[in-house]
């Protein structure tokens, strides 16, 4: 499912229009985006939790010249399936 496609599908099941959805969606991406950037998790209970992730600075292998290179520490989202989706997907 891509992002029209879930606007649509919101549209539907709420009952309102697909302009509303797409404003609706944006409006949750960005509250979720800021509230990450923050330092802060986000936590919709039944669903799950988004959360920064910390990855550490490692080694790796270019993979063209064989030659080892440095890869830098970085912080990633990362997301937490909650109880009910994991029992709604099985």
């Amino acid at each position: 499912m891509n992002k029209s496609e879930l606007i649509d599908a919101i549209a539907a099941e709420a009952e309102i229009s697909k302009a509303a959805a797409g404003k609706a969606l944006d409006a949750t991406i960005a509250a979720v985006t800021k509230t990450l950037k923050g330092g802060e998790m986000v936590t919709l209970v039944g669903f799950g939790t988004f959360y920064v992730g910390e990855r550490s600075a490692r080694s790796g292998r270019n993979p063209r010249t064989g030659a080892t290179i440095k890869i830098k520490a970085a912080k990633q989202p990362k997301f937490r399936a909650g109880k009910s989706l994991k029992d709604a997907v099985q």
